[in-house]
């Protein structure tokens, strides 16, 4: 069985306006492993995107703990939550968005190998065009900024500025979903690429049955924040557990 190196355990969240209370996510526990592409699939208001958002500390969760190579990461300091940054890192689906508009992209991502690697500028831009050239743009990208490049070249910049910290896990929330068809094949294969070179875990987050159950080891269903189905890809596909599964499924035959 290969390595667990995040395991999450009963996580809760919930959200309290003073008016309404929203529970988001209701105790769901599962874990990724070492290499593996794990596809979290959910309906809109499902919590998959939550459970992104407290892996990287945007939340804390409301109850419940998660471990990164057995270490809780849940409410750290600083210092150590940029250790976390290096290991974890996310794409998000608004790829153009994820960019300051009035920096280019090479500034983009060289500061982030300055901030969270410690590299100077000058070993940071050459690294910068190495990333470029990994993720298949032309290094001049650099000096482009993000809304002059297409809805794809965007998403594989971002995976690059991703990468540059040589994350153990990449988190993909929608990814692909803003793409045209033809752009959302050549991301994902570019991932699958990334995976097999770097041995880098995927969490992909996605409403999209039939691709996720092209590139994932194993699936899990989300729906109102509970867990409701957890296997391997050909069990949840071929042999689903909860009628909400099977209405998925049939949702998309």
């Amino acid at each position: 069985m290969m390595e667990e190196i995040l395991v999450c355990e009963n996580l809760t969240m919930t959200f309290d306006d003073g008016e309404y209370i929203v529970h988001a996510l209701k105790n769901v526990s599962f874990s990724l492993r070492k290499n593996e592409v794990l596809g979290i699939i959910g309906e809109s208001g499902s919590g998959k995107s939550t459970i992104a958002k407290l892996i990287t500390g945007l939340y804390q969760p409301t109850g419940g703990n998660i471990f990164l190579g057995g270490r809780s990461i849940v409410r750290l300091k600083r210092q150590a939550q940029k250790e976390v940054y290096t290991k974890v890192q996310m794409v998000f689906q608004d790829a153009v968005g994820s960019f300051n508009p009035r920096r280019k992209i090479g500034e983009s991502i060289s500061d982030t190998l300055c901030r969270l690697c410690g590299e100077n500028k000058h070993t940071a831009g050459k690294e910068t065009a190495l990333l470029l050239d990994h993720v298949g743009l032309p290094g001049d990208y650099a000096e482009k900024y993000p809304h002059e490049l297409s809805g794809g070249e965007c998403q594989r910049a971002a995976i690059a500025r991703a990468m540059s910290v040589h994350p153990e896990i990449l988190i993909c929330d929608e990814a692909t979903s803003a793409l045209d068809v033809s752009a959302q094949a050549k991301i994902v294969e570019l991932l699958m690429h990334l995976r097999r070179i770097h041995n880098v875990s995927i969490l992909f987050i996605t409403h999209d049955l039939p691709l996720v159950s092209n590139i994932s080891d194993r699936i899990l269903i989300m729906n109102e924040g509970e867990l409701v189905e957890e296997g391997s890809t050909e069990e949840v596909i071929t042999r689903p557990k909860t009628v909400y599964t099977r209405r998925l499924l049939d949702a998309v035959c």
